[in-house]
């Protein structure tokens, strides 16, 4: 089984409600976490764990073989990503940061040998024992790279060699292609908002892509006491998604927040209402 923890909007909390809901749900299921999102990965931060057995994650890179190359410029002329230019005799050259290493110009390279395998470090992936009874995968993206698809893909392939009934994944900001692969095989969405213009035009868009998947979305609103929340309702009454928590803003959560604590582990009133959502996931998963 597998439950995506999303939102369109960056800084919405979701990292919050997915360590929050992981907890609870590892005292029922035996569970990884997954972060990916691997340009700024922090459930470690917030469950006050550091990251542990690193794999480096690679991605291929052409080297040409300038003895066997016939400067054919047909690796030029299929790169889509424009990161080989060719001299005027036709000699090829590659620029690492934009090549994707879809490996298209190994392809139709006519000549054996003369494009070499060759690769690049774009970051890591890393598997987490927590102290909560569950293990965290987490994917980052090294310093620099742009091309984030490759990690959240190495991350997801790692945690398939591992055990678990229950992969809870907390995916990046936005609606592009590395959040629609984290939510990729996911039976349950739960879009993670605040009321304010931004994000409900953001919201809207995530709304969009679980309808798009066919994946049934449920809606948090957080922070909901400092915006119209109506207008949350509205949008998800739309895409006839069901807003299922409110969490107000508070200084317990931000405490929590900041020393690394999930706030169901205290006894702090707003930590029943993350105990809400992980019980009403739980029945949701049991039917």
């Amino acid at each position: 089984m597998q439950i995506a923890i999303s939102g369109g909007k960056g800084g919405t909390g979701k990292s919050t409600v997915a360590i929050n809901v992981a907890v609870e749900l590892a005292k029922r299921f035996k569970l990884i976490l997954a972060d990916l999102d691997v340009e700024a990965p922090n459930d470690h931060l917030l469950l006050g764990v550091e990251l542990q057995n690193e794999e480096e994650v690679n991605q291929f890179m052409p080297k040409f073989d300038y003895s066997k190359c016939i400067k054919c410029r047909k690796c030029a002329e299929v790169c889509e990503e424009h990161a080989i230019i060719t001299l005027k005799d036709g000699t090829p050259f590659l620029m690492p940061t934009l090549c994707s290493g879809c490996r298209a110009c190994e392809i139709v390279c006519p000549v054996p040998g003369a494009i070499q395998e060759g690769s690049r470090l774009i970051g890591h992936t890393y598997v987490t024992p927590t102290p909560y009874g569950f293990t965290l995968v987490t994917g980052k993206l090294r310093e620099g790279e742009e091309r984030s698809m490759p990690l959240v893909v190495a991350a997801k392939k790692r945690l398939k060699n591992l055990d678990y009934e229950l992969l809870i994944v907390d995916t990046a900001a936005g609606t592009g292609n590395t959040v629609s692969k984290a939510i990729e095989g996911s039976q349950l969405l739960i879009a993670v908002t605040e009321p304010t213009p931004l994000g409900i035009h953001d919201t809207e868009l995530i709304l969009q892509l679980g309808k798009l998947m066919g994946i049934e979305t449920w809606v948090v609103i957080n922070r909901a006491d400092l915006g119209d929340v109506n207008e949350v309702y509205e949008r998800a009454e739309r895409y006839n998604a069901k807003v299922i928590a409110e969490i107000p803003y508070s200084e317990n959560i931000v405490k929590t927040y900041v020393s690394g604590t999930p706030i169901v582990t205290t006894d702090y009133p707003e930590a029943e209402i993350f105990r809400g959502i992980a019980e009403r996931i739980y029945k949701f998963l049991r039917g």
